[in-house]
């Protein structure tokens, strides 16, 4: 028999504090955009299909708050602001390379899974 599960196991990490916000739909696929440098809102629309302008201002500003991306805002009219990922931000980017390595090296055993799981009936398989 196991051991009971410690009721403690997530203080100092509850749903309003956790820092593992790098599992959203988004966050993950901006950190990527800025791994090579500042990139303007503009810029990081291209290759975020199907995100809104709202959807993208929030997530930009969730990491921003959590200190993971650091906004400039340049002279200009209209005013030039560039996004970028902050010395903290950036050490994401060693464990989203092993988590996508994984994903890679296994990616025939998740949808085997996934198939298995939703059965004949549910089955996208011609």
């Amino acid at each position: 028999m196991s051991q009971p599960l410690d009721p403690e196991m997530f203080t100092g990490c509850s749903h309003t504090t956790s820092p593992f916000r790098i599992g959203g739909k988004w966050t993950p696929k901006i950190i990527r955009c800025l791994e090579a440098g500042p990139r303007r809102f503009s810029e990081l629309e291209v290759p975020l299909h199907g995100i809104t302008p709202k959807v993208l201002t929030e997530t930009l500003r969730s990491m921003e708050r959590d200190g993971l991306v650091t906004r400039t805002v340049g002279g200009g009219v209209p005013p030039r602001v560039d996004y970028e990922l902050s010395s903290l931000g950036r050490t994401l980017l060693g464990p989203m390379a092993a988590c996508c390595a994984w994903a890679a090296a296994h990616l025939p055993e998740l949808e085997d899974a996934r198939e298995a799981h939703a059965g004949p009936a549910h089955s996208t398989a011609p």
